[in-house]
């Protein structure tokens, strides 16, 4: 909210499983400021989030007018990590993010 509220403080966002809503309450969404963002944002979100399904992240990015992107982390919830992926997540979220930051700010 604060980087909607007040353009240029940050360069870009990286949003780690960004809570759409209450597990179980869509109609509760926390989405309200997205029309305002300005700021390039990379969202990183678990096919199996319980606050929020990539539909619905995919809906919610469409408000954005600024650029946006979203790493999808298979068979993962709203914690990211799993067995499967334990060892190599961080480098695959900073590697995406450092390619965002240099496509979104050139």
């Amino acid at each position: 909210m604060l980087a909607a509220s007040e353009p240029g403080l940050v360069d870009a966002l990286l949003l780690l499983s960004y809570p759409l809503h209450p597990p179980k309450d869509p109609t509760q969404l926390r989405t309200a400021h997205f029309p305002a963002l300005r700021t390039p944002a990379l969202f990183v979100h678990g096919t199996r989030d319980g606050f929020g399904t990539l539909e619905e992240m995919t809906a919610a990015r469409r408000l954005i007018p600024a650029h946006t992107q979203l790493l999808e982390v298979e068979r993962a919830g709203h914690e990211l990590i799993t067995s499967s992926n334990r060892g190599e997540l961080f480098d695959t979220i900073a590697t995406t993010f450092a390619s965002f930051l240099q496509s979104a700010l050139s």
